[in-house]
């Protein structure tokens, strides 16, 4: 049983990863299920009996980008400086991401989905994260009171819009800039 659940595991990670070579290759609008199969090497129903349709696919391909992220990006420590040093180095990885970036910037309606009208898998993610680390900050004294999971919904909205919209003010905030006012934001907002 497990070496099927390894082969499964395989698969999909192949299929992915093709989804990310044709999202760069392509870009989001023209990549499609044949082509993600013949990458992947792997027929159109092995892919449709894992997602519906193209879209799912893609939503998938970000859900592990972006907690990939959180995996490479280390616990800084406990803490709010500590935590807020994490969440802008996570979000100078995903400004950087060219997955990510693609998505924002050339499948608006997609994005859109995530940025607007519902929650992700992966901003769950980073929710649940925040949170955990900002209950470990108040018992530690360096955040103030307050419900952490609404706090942390409160820091994914003010970094997901700096990771959305930090090339429109690029040339105001420079990489080095705007992370030094995005740790400044989450600060300020979660300081005692």
């Amino acid at each position: 049983m497990s070496s099927i659940r390894n082969s499964d595991a395989t698969v999909e990670k192949r299929i992915l990863d093709a989804a990310a070579a044709c999202i760069l290759a392509f870009g989001v609008e023209r990549t499609t299920m044949t082509e993600i199969a013949r990458r992947a090497r792997v027929s159109r129903p092995t892919i449709y009996r894992r997602w519906p349709d193209i879209r799912w696919v893609i939503a998938e391909l970000l859900t592990v980008r972006i907690a990939g992220v959180l995996d490479d990006v280390p616990d800084r420590g406990v803490g709010r400086e500590a935590m807020v040093d994490r969440v802008v180095l996570v979000a100078e990885h995903l400004r950087e991401d060219e997955i990510v970036q693609s998505v924002i910037r050339n499948a608006p309606s997609l994005a859109m989905v995530y940025i607007a009208e519902r929650l992700g898998t992966s901003q769950q993610i980073l929710i649940d994260a925040l949170a955990e680390a900002i209950k470990a900050a108040q018992v530690e004294g360096s955040v103030r009171p307050g419900d952490p999971h609404e706090m942390g919904a409160m820091c994914l909205l003010i970094t997901q819009s700096t990771i959305q919209s930090a090339q429109m003010v690029e040339m105001l905030l420079d990489r080095k800039a705007l992370n030094v006012e995005l740790a400044r934001s989450l600060n300020g907002y979660l300081a005692p």
